[in-house]
């Protein structure tokens, strides 16, 4: 027996199940999954530069007989809804599972949505663990069913199953031998006279798994009485026990298809049936176009974010049970980039250029956010580069400010390398600031294609990003350091005084990576409360309420020496020893 967390424990089950090839894209909730396969005896894992290929290349290993896990984040379904959905046309060879990690509440996240949607549309089966002993069990059985319905099968966690550790008891690994790869066009070639035929089939196979569903053994019923019956999946059923202890509860171990005349059993047992989830009504809709009805709460759920026993109890018109206060007058803690951060001065560039910035996803979201403030738009991987493109599009003809688009290496890997290749070839212009900070920072370090660290540390190749991007057809392409103020401002002073396209390449590494830390700088008597520095953003910089003067927390100052470049009274030094180059 021993603790593992969701992920830590699907990546067990995969290995139990003798998968021993992982593909994936970071993303919160999901990264740590494929970093502990990774960690396995007998296993490949790697970073593909988006969640689409991942995919592809998963389907390509089962395609030729290898059982494979591929992991992702709920936005990462959406990039790879296109493969998943042919995929559930042409099944499998070995068995695929495909990890989709969602996150109501929305803790790292642009948006908050319920995956249930697509093991729906696609017709996938899809399995909802309630804890991490049930996320090893469901994800190393899930490789028998995808074999024997011929489909991948998605595993549903949520950030709480995800980061919880619970207790499970490993096991040995399956001997899973390769299945002998036999060429079959009709099966793998999905054109039009090959797929219609794979469409009859996976009908056929949809009944198949419907039947199945009324006797899975994920699906439980746990008796407690006749008044109260609640259908629910997942963490939410950790809420639903602890808050309605009486009630009798239908948990979801599949949450599609759904067991229709097991549900339809279960409401008859039962005075009222509640049907409680988070962030979502996919289940509510499930049950009554059962033609089951749902019981309406006292008071209604919430409609969005993660959901808690209190709020469970709200709902059905009960007292909260005793628990502490939250304690009052609590400092905020808003999120912000680092001291020392090569972002940060990019940003304050941007604020005194007065720039249209548009953003992408990544730590450096964060540059929008007091007092920088410095980015005007956030919606998804890639974004940025074809945002700023419509923008102008938009704006042409106009006097308006420089349109700027703001984006990290690994997003710029992702997907933002398709949308300069359409700017590029529709001749747009403006401004691309690429932040390579030679990581993927926010989801914990990890590599890509333009630091060139691959997830298993094997050897690889660094790409050019620069000459990846002048041989796109982009003349204006420079590499700028971004802890030099001037040269930052200087950079994009130029780029934005032009029609033409251009390229800034900002680098320098994460201070998370290079935890090099030089004397910290120190505010002299020379401060005249100009307020300038604080407007840097920077963790390490205060303000005295009364005085207005600034003052520095040697525990939190690294000595990057950005700081010092703006203050124009010279009233911030580095104790003599120290230097900033």
């Amino acid at each position: 027996m021993e603790l593992m967390s969701g992920n830590e424990a699907i990546a067990q089950g995969a290995w139990e199940a003798g998968a021993h090839i992982g593909v994936a894209y970071p993303g919160t909730p999901s990264t740590e999954t494929l970093e502990a396969f990774a960690k396995k005896d007998g296993v490949y894992a790697e970073w593909c530069v988006n969640e689409k290929v991942a995919v592809e290349v998963g389907v390509g290993a089962s395609a030729a007989g290898a059982r494979v896990l591929s992991t992702m984040k709920h936005v990462g379904v959406n990039v790879a809804a296109d493969p998943l959905f042919t995929a559930a046309y042409t099944g499998v060879g070995g068995g695929l599972v495909v990890l989709a990690a969602d996150d109501p509440g929305m803790y790292s996240s642009q948006n908050e949505q319920d995956s249930h949607h697509y093991a729906r549309a696609a017709h996938i089966p899809m399995l909802d663990p309630a804890d991490s002993a049930e996320a090893l069990r469901f994800t190393r059985e899930a490789y028998e069913l995808s074999e024997r319905f011929d489909v991948p099968v998605f595993i549903r966690s949520t950030v709480r199953v995800s980061h919880t550790k619970t207790p499970v008891e490993p096991g040995p690994r399956a001997q899973a031998a390769l299945k002998p790869y036999e060429k079959n066009a009709a099966k793998w070639v999905m054109m039009p006279a090959f797929a219609k035929p794979r469409r009859r089939d996976q009908l056929a196979r949809v009944e198949a798994l419907r039947a199945w569903a009324e006797t899975c053994p994920y699906n439980e019923v746990v008796r407690r009485g006749d008044a109260v019956g609640v259908v629910c999946a997942g963490a939410v059923y950790q809420h639903v026990v602890e808050a309605l202890p009486d009630a009798s509860v239908f948990k979801l171990g599949c949450t599609w298809p759904l067991p229709a005349e097991a549900l339809r059993a279960f409401a008859a047992s039962v005075e009222a049936l509640y049907v409680v989830e988070e962030a979502s009504e996919y289940l509510t809709e499930s049950v009554r176009a059962l033609g089951i009805e749902a019981a309406p709460f006292a008071h209604p759920l919430p409609a969005d974010g993660e959901l808690t026993p209190g709020l469970v109890r709200a709902a059905f018109g009960l007292a909260e049970p005793p628990h502490a206060p939250t304690p009052e007058g609590l400092p905020g803690r808003p999120p912000a980039l680092c001291p020392g951060c090569p972002h940060r001065l990019v940003f304050k560039e941007l604020t005194r250029l007065k720039a249209i910035v548009t953003g992408d996803i990544g730590c450096y979201t964060l540059g929008a956010l007091p007092p920088l403030s410095a980015m005007d738009t956030c919606v998804d991987m890639g974004a940025s580069v074809s945002m700023a493109h419509g923008f102008e599009l938009a704006l042409a003809g106009t006097e308006h400010r420089p349109v700027v688009a703001v984006i990290g290496d690994s997003t710029f890997a992702h997907s933002g390398l398709s949308s300069l290749i359409s700017t590029v070839y529709n001749r747009g212009g403006g401004t691309v600031c690429v932040l390579d900070n030679r990581t993927t920072a926010m989801t914990g370090r990890q590599g890509n294609p333009f630091n060139g660290e691959t997830l298993q540390k094997r050897p690889s190749r660094e790409l050019d990003l620069e000459g990846v991007v002048r041989a796109l057809g982009v003349e204006d392409v420079r590499t700028v350091d971004p802890h030099d103020a001037r040269a930052v401002r200087a950079a994009l002073k130029d780029a934005t005084g032009t029609d033409e396209l251009s390229v800034l390449v900002f680098r320098a590494t994460c201070v998370l990576l290079d935890r090099t830390r030089k004397p910290a700088f120190l505010v002299t008597g020379a401060c005249t409360a100009c307020g300038v520095c604080p407007t840097l953003g920077c963790p390490a910089i205060a303000k005295d309420a009364g005085t207005g003067c600034a003052s520095i927390d040697p525990g939190l100052c690294i000595g990057c020496g950005q700081c010092a470049q703006y203050c124009a009274f010279n009233a911030i030094e580095q104790p003599e020893g120290g230097s900033h180059e």
